[in-house]
């Protein structure tokens, strides 16, 4: 019959117990002391009685490889990717590690150090960017050049661990050693410089001789580190000389800007002048060789003409003549006519004299072109017509 029933029995109840313990909390003084009774059991301690029981060993030995096993499981370690870790025993170096899951006899026997390898260090010397302290550090900044000038020089140096052990190991106090090294190499490099040098033409000649003087002294000690990049963040001369300075830059671009404009204008006037001259020098040896071949034609002219008259001097002068006289008459508008002992009257086409008058120029022209070349050999049968621009040997 169920407890819930007519004449059920209610000592059923399920809930009646936990109204009961709702009521009647667990008594905390003897759960302390069970726990004491449990320990005891297994370190040693009084009974109920009061009588000392000796700790039990199966005991001492559980607890015992637990806090072994806890002491071993401590070794672990993880080095992340891009970090080394350098193992030490009692101090003393023993292993580097990889990236991964790696064990080292617990402290204190063992200890890791993990090194950042691949992250970029820099160093800033002459200036701080961040910080409480910004702007110039004039202690680290103003160096002495080679023509005793003072100038303020900026400079940012990267770097990385390329051996962990080194890096710890080797050199005390890393940041500081590398800071006095890079101080030291820049000050002897600036040093053998001229001002002019430095502030204008060499920065990268310097930043490039600077980067090889701060690794040839760190690798030198050993350290493990490499310089990645020196970068010249600034170099000027000191502020109190600055507007001085200014003025000395601003007088050295004049001066050049002068200069390259004289020069921009030489090289558009000398190519031009040079033309000019061989232009008048080809014409003048033009000229020459048309002269000297216009005179050795008038002289074969006259040698052949010359020739002819010593055979026929009659002939020869009353062609000439005739030769001359056309010549000279084609160019007018001037008409002779001979009516001696006759007084018929006689037409003139003057439109076809004229017409005739520019044939005979024309004919004259080419003549005289042809004998230029080379004269042709004189005979009875075809006499060349001379210009009549040489004179004739007249026997008159």
């Amino acid at each position: 019959m169920s407890w819930n029933e007519p004449g059920g029995d209610k000592n059923k109840d399920p809930w009646s117990g936990r109204n009961e313990d709702k009521n009647n909390p667990p008594d905390l003084d003897e759960a302390l002391r069970s726990l004491q009774g449990k320990l005891g059991g297994l370190f040693g301690g009084s009974n109920s009685d009061g009588e000392d029981t000796p700790p039990s060993m199966k005991g001492l030995g559980f607890v015992a490889v637990g806090a072994l096993a806890l002491w071993l499981a401590s070794g672990f370690y993880i080095v992340d990717e891009g970090n080394r870790g350098v193992e030490m025993r009692f101090g003393q170096y023993t292993n580097s590690t990889q990236p991964g899951l790696n064990w080292k006899f617990p402290s204190p026997i063992e200890k890791v150090e993990i090194v950042n390898v691949a992250q970029i260090r820099s160093l800033e010397v002459g200036y701080r960017s961040g910080g409480g302290r910004k702007g110039t550090v004039s202690k680290e900044a103003l160096m002495l050049t080679k023509d005793e000038n003072i100038v303020d020089v900026r400079l940012a140096v990267q770097y990385q661990v390329s051996d962990a052990k080194k890096y710890l190991f080797n050199i005390n106090n890393q940041t500081a050693t590398l800071k006095q090294v890079i101080e030291s190499a820049e000050r002897g490099v600036v040093g053998g410089n001229t001002m002019d040098f430095v502030l204008t033409e060499g920065r990268t000649q310097i930043v490039a001789d600077i980067k090889t003087e701060i690794q040839s002294v760190i690798d030198s000690y050993d350290s493990g580190i490499m310089i990645t990049s020196v970068n010249l963040q600034d170099a000027q001369p000191p502020e109190q000389v600055q507007s001085a300075f200014e003025d000395a830059i601003k007088a050295r671009e004049d001066e050049q800007r002068l200069i390259n404009e004289a020069e921009a204008y030489a090289n558009d006037i000398v190519p031009r002048a040079r033309g000019a001259a061989a232009r008048v020098l080809q014409e003048a040896e033009g000229y020459k060789s048309r002269i000297i071949a216009s005179a050795n034609g008038d002289v074969s002219r006259f040698s052949q003409i010359l020739t002819e008259y010593e055979k026929a001097p009659e002939v020869t002068r009353q062609r000439i003549y005739l030769d001359t006289m056309e010549e000279v008459m084609s160019g007018t508008d001037t008409v002779m006519v001979d009516v001696q002992g006759s007084n018929n009257m006689m037409y003139l086409p003057l439109d076809q004299l004229a017409k005739k008058s520019q044939a005979m120029k024309a004919r004259a022209k080419n003549y005289q072109t042809a004998a230029s070349s080379a004269a042709q050999p004189y005979d009875s049968t075809n006499t060349p017509r001379p210009s009549g621009r040489g004179r004739s040997p007249r026997g008159r």
